[in-house]
């Protein structure tokens, strides 16, 4: 039962409210949950709307009301605020009847109290818009004469709360319908309105600080309304400066954040920093230790390397901020005191007069007050290069925010004059700026520096190998011990195995792989801007897309024509050449007959007459139009007459070029398709204008207020009168008609004769219109955008001018049809998007669109499933401000579409999938995306709708624009982590081999068989040619079929190091094998027998990077000439390998000598040992399903 509206409740509750002073906390509580509530109620069959608003009742009648609780917590309030307007303006009913459901009735009575109780949900109200309250509210549908008395108070007491609280919504017109106001006046009037002020049932206390204007746009506000908002602006004066301090302590300074400054020296002091690298350092420090500064001298070269190279990279990263900073203004022109001054812009304050000139930049956010052929150049913010013609005009919307280059009455800090003059106040300065909650956005995601995942891995790498190596050196001290050995050259030989450990050749080889990755992506359009970016694309869980232009095509094309005689007409292939593509018809006989077209019962009785003879299927089955010699369509005139207004009430063009004869269009992409649907049909605008002699006498343009357009046309030499062309949102449309057209018996021609006949109609009345509701509903299913056609034929008065001609006015039209528009899918995005699922990846569609288009182009690409359990959730932006950042990380089932998003929108979605351990990829193209894309764990930016900020900010921008594109670099990036593993398993096989030679031969108090200078030629020469060309291994098959690495889990897992072990200790096995041969049973002296230990080590480890081109399967499989890169780099190592045994003069400085023939012999032995037993392992991994 709905509660009494405001100002009627003298109920006394026979109840200790005593009992409920439980504290402000509590409260809070209960109230969070029941906001949840509100969020989920669609979703939870456990609990209904009616339920949670008793116990937002409760809390209120017990808890609040009666001073027991004025202040609490205020982002709760928001979140309160926003959920009840989301039930109060539900309505039942058809186009032309509706009213408000009782649930929404309680809602807007809990609205009104919350008002009257609580100071901080005061304050979350008076941050609205006063259209989106009228939206939200929906006070005109309880002011109504058949509204019951209970809507008429409530309605009343809104009305005297929000004009009496908030000077911004004094003027209570700005909160009711227009169309309505008629009603809400008589009921101002009425002795209700009286008796209900009398009683004072909506007396507030007043806030004890001054209200000031909260900074926002205004851009709803006209010129008027908003110099009463700021009463301190004179239009001609400006501010008097004896206020600039009191709004400079509210308000602040007018200054962007100053983001961190980069330091090279710290730039620096990181990648020193870096695990690998302190590993190398440590090294160093080794072999400097041991005198051996030739070996210290090939490490110094790969830390300066890799440190010359990551510095690099930082350094040009941290340009995006210092991007930012310069877009800042520095000075600024304001009028102050009558006189026109000039300052630092760090001093404008909300309500400054601020004058701008042509080529100066703009230094606040401005509403404008007068303008003189002025335009702004947006780019920045926009992404659009052409400049903004700018007017003082109010616009009316249905939402808070609207695009930035739809608010023609705003001017934004940081855009340039492009030309004229201008004057506006200013309403937004500093963080509250455009530009200033981006750029705190990016401040505050630069001071926590996230690494990527390949970077987290390696040095979660680099602390095993530290460990493995400060274990081995106490190891080998205790075993030299325990032999009775010199504790001093038991140290020495520690540190030269845990010289062995280090891969020295693992970070420059990284780092070139991911290079090389770039290569191949940029060739695929994709531009990467940070190497990392390369291999955490091929880790990432969730990819979060935009759905216009990089889902779709980015343009419109009629798709489906509903005309009022129940026909279907369907347009194929969109194109702007006119010849291209086909109209089908399915007649509407054949539709009364379908049974999955919805109609009513008492349509079907009134409308369906019963058929006296058999129908003639064959005729009435759904086919192509044909068309005449001059591409003309023969057709029912209702058909005909919705062409008409489709080309006629349009100011779009389209034409071809002379140059190269390609079809260009000019004009807003939803009239262009329409033009293109009549082109198509061959009723050009060339034809009704020229042939037939139309000629357009007056247009009343489209305005989101009245969401019609009409154009008023003229037949040469005709007296008959006008034609009225009308178009718009089919529930306005509808209510201003009078009759619908029933349409002609057979086909016609659109000629003079066809232009001076008689439209044949019929009443509307509540069974058309639930039709037009039905078909409406239907269209919007399918995603499309939906505009319903009328006409009406008039003749003017001639008495007053156009804008007043009565007979010209949108009313008492004719319904003639719906038409249907939809931005289709790009071609091959549903394939990525299958690929991708299949990958283990998720998509999540983010876009401004309306919910129901995007879920219909969801489902087409198969983002929303709708008989897979979890993958069929779309949720708006506005539902998801009322969540907490812990509710959104719960969110279960994860929505696959936002709809109706703000950028706001899009960080909080990126942070909670990053809090549920997703790693995310992220798209955008504006300066209003870079935050979000700036925190994902890849930002991916558009080229050719991108800003430049937005590239800047982001790792990846794809020069295409297409989905396509990020799942080739998905696929890519999962290419590179696959050669980085196969390297770095062949790298630790390598380096472990010398590990467990070293470590057994000394355990078993053998001689060791390599010097420290050996261990590091063999480390480079094995090491990083083979490991180059494991980098630019080709792409194995079924990559896309894996499901995505844990984000958590290291570079190896248990498979991988069991793998690397055994490797590592069969090369170890082998080479102590030959070179015990060659001490005790050959007798060689211990110089030549650690040159045939070298020899047969490298040999074996060169054969080692040729069977690593795969971990799991078969070189012979893969084909063993399939990288020509590798056999190079084999060629390449075993020549340096050669030179270092038999070159004079380097053998001495390597500490080696001549190998001899039987030696080699023995080498090539191991060696064939060696592959035969990888490739046995392989197969028993694959036998065994091991996964890598």
């Amino acid at each position: 039962m709905s509660k009494p509206p405001l100002g009627t409740a003298n109920t006394d509750y026979s109840i200790d409210v005593n009992s409920f002073r439980d504290g402000k906390l509590s409260i809070e509580q209960q109230i969070e949950i029941y906001v949840h509530d509100l969020f989920n109620v669609q979703d939870n069959k456990d609990i209904s709307l009616d339920e949670v608003l008793a116990g937002i009742r409760y809390v209120m009648d017990f808890r609040i009301k009666g001073d027991r609780q004025d202040h609490l917590e205020p982002e709760l309030m928001k979140r309160l605020c926003e959920g009840l307007l989301l039930c109060t303006g539900v309505t039942s009913g058809h186009f032309l009847r509706k009213t408000t459901t009782e649930d929404a009735d309680t809602a807007f009575f809990l609205f009104g109290e919350f008002l009257e109780e609580v100071e901080e949900f005061r304050v979350a109200v008076g941050e609205k818009p006063a259209f989106d309250l009228q939206q939200s509210l929906k006070i005109h549908h309880r002011c109504q004469p058949s509204s019951t008395n209970e809507q008429k108070q409530a309605a009343i007491g809104m009305i005297h709360l929000l004009t009496t609280l908030f000077p911004q919504f004094h003027d209570w017109r700005d909160l009711v319908k227009e169309r309505e106001q008629g009603d809400m006046e008589v009921l101002l009037s009425s002795e209700l309105a009286k008796d209900i002020e009398k009683k004072e049932v909506a007396k507030m206390p007043q806030p004890s600080a001054p209200l000031l204007p909260p900074p926002s746009l205004y851009f709803d506000k006209s010129v008027k309304k908003l110099l009463k908002m700021f009463p301190n602006t004179d239009p001609d004066k400006g501010l008097p400066s004896d206020v600039v301090p009191m709004l400079r302590e509210q308000y602040g300074q007018n200054k962007l954040p100053e983001p961190p400054k980069p330091s090279a020296l710290k730039m620096i002091w990181t990648q020193l920093t870096d695990f690998m690298v302190i590993i190398l350092i440590i090294a160093c420090i080794v072999e400097a230790a041991e005198q051996e500064f030739n070996s210290m001298a090939v490490l110094l070269v790969v830390i300066v390397l890799n440190t010359v190279i990551g510095f690099t990279q930082e350094w040009k990263a941290s340009k995006t901020l210092e991007a930012l900073m310069h877009l800042s203004t520095p000075q600024a022109t304001v009028i102050r005191d009558g006189v026109q001054q000039t300052f630092s812009a760090a001093d404008v304050v909300p309500g400054d007069l601020v004058v701008l000139d042509e080529g100066e930049g703009i230094p606040a956010d401005l509403r404008l007050i007068e303008v003189s052929q002025f335009e702004a150049e947006e780019s920045i913010l926009t992404g659009e290069s052409l400049p903004v013609a700018k007017t003082t005009d109010a616009i009316k919307a249905k939402v808070r925010k609207i695009p930035l280059g739809d608010c023609k009455g705003n001017a934004f800090m940081s855009t340039v004059v492009a030309k004229g003059r201008a004057k506006g106040i200013a309403v937004r300065t500093g963080e509250q700026t455009e530009i200033g909650k981006i750029s705190s956005a990016i401040n505050a995601s630069s001071k926590t520096k996230v690494k990527t995942p390949i970077q987290r891995k390696l040095s979660r790498l680099g602390k095993y190998l530290v460990l493995i190596a400060i274990v081995l050196c106490v190891l080998v001290v205790v075993i030299g011990i325990a032999w009775k050995k010199d504790a001093r050259s038991m140290v020495n030989v520690g540190l030269s195995l845990a010289v062995s450990v280090i891969p020295e050749g693992l970070v420059a080889v990284t780092t070139v792989t991911m290079a090389l990755g770039v290569r191949r992506m940029a060739a695929s359009q994709c531009v990467v801007r940070t190497l990392p970016a390369v291999e955490t694309l091929g880790s990432v869980t969730v990819v979060c897309s935009d759905k216009t232009g990089t889902l779709t095509e980015g343009k419109m094309r009629t798709t489906q024509l509903w005309t009022s005689d129940n026909s279907l007409y369907n347009f194929t292939d969109g194109s702007l050449d006119p010849k291209e593509g086909s109209i089908s018809v399915e007649p509407s006989e054949l539709r009364k007959r379908m049974i999955h077209i919805h109609r009513s019962a008492k349509e079907e009785i009134e409308r369906s007459p019963t058929p006296t003879t058999a129908a003639d299927y064959a005729a009435m089955k759904p086919h192509v139009i044909p068309r005449s010699d001059d591409n003309q369509i023969k057709a029912n005139s209702n058909m005909l007459y919705s062409i008409l207004v489709a080309s006629l009430c349009n100011n779009s063009s389209i034409r071809q070029t002379e140059e190269n004869n390609e079809w260009i269009s000019v004009g807003d992409p939803t009239e262009v398709a329409l033009l293109a649907a009549a082109n198509q049909a061959g009723l050009t605008r060339e034809y009704l204008l020229e042939t037939l002699g139309l000629k357009k006498v007056f247009e009343r343009a489209f305005d989101s207020e009245r969401k019609l357009m009409s154009s008023v046309y003229t037949l040469k030499g005709q007296e008959e009168g006008e034609f009225v062309l009308c178009k718009g949102a089919p529930e306005e449309l509808l209510s201003n008609c009078s009759h619908y057209a029933v349409g002609s018996a057979d086909n016609k021609s659109m000629n003079l004769e066809f232009l001076t006949e008689n439209i044949t109609t019929s009443p509307v009345d509540d069974v058309f219109a639930t039709n037009v509701s039905d078909e409406n509903s239907a269209m919007a299913q399918k995603g499309l955008r939906v505009l319903g056609f009328a006409i009406k034929k008039v003749k003017a008065t001639g008495k007053n001018d156009p804008e007043n001609e009565s007979a010209w006015k949108e009313d008492n039209l004719v319904f003639l049809g719906l038409v249907g528009l939809i931005d289709p899918p790009k071609k091959g995005v549903s394939d990525s998007v299958a690929i991708c699922q299949e990958a283990g990846v998720d998509v999540i569609m983010i876009t401004g669109d309306h919910v129901e288009t995007a879920t219909a182009i969801a489902t087409q690409l198969g983002i929303i499933r709708p008989n897979v359990p979890g993958m069929s959730r779309a949720i708006l932006g506005r539902e998801l401000d009322l969540l907490s950042d812990d509710a959104i990380v719960e969110l279960n089932p994860f929505p696959n579409v936002f709809a109706r998003v703000s950028p706001d929108n899009k960080l909080k979605i990126v942070t909670a999938l990053q809090k549920r351990g997703e790693l995310v990829a992220m798209t955008g193209d504006g300066v209003n995306d870079a935050p979000a894309i700036k925190q994902a764990d890849v930002g991916v930016a558009m080229g050719m709708a991108g800003t430049e900020i937005t590239k800047q900010a982001a790792d990846i921008v794809l020069v295409n624009d297409n989905f396509s594109t990020i799942v080739a670099a998905v696929e890519e990036g999962r290419h590179v982590f696959d050669n980085i593993l196969k390297f770095i398993v062949y790298l630790l096989s390598c380096n472990g081999a010398e590990i467990f030679l070293m470590l057994i031969c000394t355990a078993a108090d053998i001689e060791t068989p390599l010097t420290v200078m050996m261990i590091l030629w063999a480390n480079i020469i094995a090491d990083i040619p083979p490991a180059m060309a494991l980098g630019i291994e080709p792409q194995e098959v079924g990559l896309m079929s894996r499901p995505p690495r844990n984000p958590k889990a290291g570079v190896l897992n248990r498979v991988t190091w069991t793998v690397i072990g055994l490797q590592a200790l069969l090369m170890a096995a082998l080479t102590i094998a030959a070179y015990t041969i060659a001490i005790y049973v050959e007798h060689y002296p211990v110089e030549d027998a650690r040159s045939l230990a070298f020899a047969c080590l490298t040999t074996i480890q060169l054969l080692h990077g040729l069977l690593s081109r795969t971990i799991s399967r078969s070189v012979f499989e893969t084909g063993i000439f399939g990288n020509k890169w590798m056999i190079g780099a084999l060629i390449l190592s075993y020549g340096f390998m050669l030179m270092g045994i038999y070159c004079p003069g380097l053998n001495d400085w390597l500490e080696l000598t001549p190998v001899s023939g039987w030696s080699w012999i023995k080498i090539v032995v191991c060696a064939v040992v060696h592959a035969i037993c990888v490739e046995g392992g392989k197969l028993l991994l694959r036998y065994c399903g091991g996964s890598i």
